[in-house]
Order: structure tokens, then sequence, then C-alpha cells
């Protein structure tokens, strides 16, 4: 089995922990190292893993997953850098530090050292996430084959171009908050219209989850879903009349491409 460190002990790394042991991961194959004491112990007492030092953890792992915050990104690698890395056994750097591009990490690692960057979001908390999967300069298919497996693990994987990530970061990666901010609004609307917030939100709430299954699970796109709800001259297209109207489309471009820009400059403060 492939022995996989986990650098960053936060939401995103005890999800991916999670996943992989449910996935049926061995607790020997996995390493969790984890800056703040309270937090590893947390974490050894939860899922049994090993907790250590970035660099003991680095040294004995195939994986060295690093599930960090873009400005802990400098000083996981300076660890990780100090440990023997095995260049036999290939070892693979995966990265799921939003905004930092491959080549911050192969100016710093062992020539030829493989890194996959991914951008990964929350529903990943639940199983459900997205992580699209981007190949630095050395990352091999079987580097790529071997990520999209520890990622399936919690959820849907998928793989573009590196130049394409900081497009994924304002779809996916930032994704769920625009969800939640509209689910909020229709709460709020709710309540606006004389509905109690807890009838509100339970309705709106279970809407979202249905309607997000049957995208899931139905052949149809989602403007011919839609289609289907609306009838000629009825509620719904009075509803939809208005937020077209009030350039709902223009303002998630907007939204998009504000997110697209901004990761795009975390992409250069992190150079």
């Amino acid at each position: 089995m492939t022995r996989i460190a986990v650098i960053g002990g936060g939401r995103i790394g005890e999800a991916l922990i999670a996943g992989l042991l449910e996935a049926g991961y061995a607790v020997r194959d996995l390493v969790v190292a984890e800056k703040f004491e309270s937090r590893a112990a947390e974490l050894a007492s939860t899922f049994g893993v090993l907790t250590t030092t970035i660099a003991e953890a680095s040294e004995n792992a195939d994986v060295i997953v690093l599930a960090v915050k873009p400005g802990d990104v400098d000083g996981a690698l300076t660890e990780v850098a100090k440990t023997d890395l095995d260049g036999e056994r290939e070892q693979l750097i995966v990265s799921l530090a939003a905004g930092v591009p491959t080549s911050k990490f192969e100016s710093k690692l062992p020539a030829g050292f493989p890194v996959v960057r991914v951008m990964p979001n929350t529903p990943m908390l639940v199983g459900e996430g997205v992580s699209v999967l981007a190949p630095g300069k050395y990352a091999k298919t079987e580097h790529l084959e071997l990520v999209r497996t520890i990622l399936s693990t919690v959820g849907k994987v998928v793989t573009v171009k590196e130049n394409q990530l900081d497009a994924v970061t304002a779809v996916s990666g930032s994704g769920p908050a625009y969800f939640f901010l509209v689910v909020e609004a229709m709460i709020d609307a709710g309540v606006g219209l004389g509905l109690t917030r807890e009838v509100a939100s339970a309705l709106v709430v279970q809407t979202m989850v249905g309607s997000g299954a049957m995208l899931d699970r139905s052949d149809e796109t989602p403007a011919e879903l839609r289609y289907a709800v609306t009838s000629p001259g009825g509620t719904t297209a009075a509803a939809v009349r208005k937020l077209e109207e009030n350039g709902l489309r223009a303002a998630f471009f907007d939204a998009l491409d504000a997110a697209k820009a901004r990761a795009a400059e975390m992409g250069v403060t992190a150079e």
C-alpha cells in the first residue's frame, strides 16, 4: 500500500485522512505532521494515526500531501527539503495550497522531483468534494493516477492544465461560498414573505439537496431541468424573469472573474 504523509491537520487534511481510512487505507500507512500539539493529539486520538514532525513524516512517505495554507508552504517545504528524499522510490509532492504554482515547489526540491497541484473544495469534508489536478513539469501519468486514486476517496476528480487553475479556483474552489450565499438569500426572502426562519431554512436546504441530486443523476442539462419546472406564464417564469432583469448571469460572471483575478494575484505573490 502507498505510504502517505499528510502535512497539515486542518479541516482539509482531516477530511482526507477520514476519506482514506474509510476507503480501506491502513492506519499504519498514514502519518500526519501538525505543528499544533493539541491538534496533533486530537487527530491521533480520533483516527489512531501516527503524528510526528514534517521531516520524519516526509522521509518514509511515498506521497507527501501539503494540506497547508499558502503562507505556510515555505516553512513546510524547508522542512521537507531537510529529509533524505528518495529519488529511486520516486516520492511525490501533492500540494493542496491555493495559488501556489508547481514551479515554486520544483525550485526548492531536488531536480526532477514530481509535483501535482490540487484545487480541492470544502464539500470534501462530507465526501462530496471535487478535486482538480494539474501536473507539474516532472509529473508522469502514473503520478496523476495515484493522486486521482487518493483524492477519489473524498469526491470526484478532474484533471486540467495548470494555467486553468485560476479559473478552477473561481468556479469550484470558491463555489461553495456562492451556493451558501444563494441559500442564505432565499431563506431571508422566505422570511420576508411570512415564513418562519425554521420553515424557510428547511424548505430551501432540502430544495437545494434534491435539486443537486437531480443534476447529478440526470442526463439532462441544467437548462433542460429548469425548463421542466418553468411553465409558460407561471410562478417560476415570473421569478426567473425578475432574476434575469436584475442581472443574475452578469453578477455571477463578474464575481467569478474577480475570483479568478485574485487567484492569479496570489500565484504571482507566491512566486
